[in-house]
């Protein structure tokens, strides 16, 4: 099994670019066991929607101004 900052390591991975199979395996065994990783991987996604979200308001006010 992974260990913890394995896992960390992938789920941060995966926000960027498609994993493996096994890899996505790996994540899913080991958030089943451990909430500490399973509130990483809430938080990690909700850092990256809202930040999407952001750039985006952002954008719109910009085009506003134009």
């Amino acid at each position: 099994m992974l260990s913890c900052r394995d896992i960390t390591a992938l789920i941060s991975k995966g926000l960027d670019k498609k994993l493996s199979v096994s890899q996505r395996l790996a994540i899913g065994f080991h958030l089943m066991l451990c909430t500490h990783c399973r509130n990483f991987q809430n938080q990690s996604q909700f850092l990256r929607k809202a930040a999407h979200r952001y750039t985006e308001q952002l954008q719109k006010r910009l085009d506003k101004k134009s």
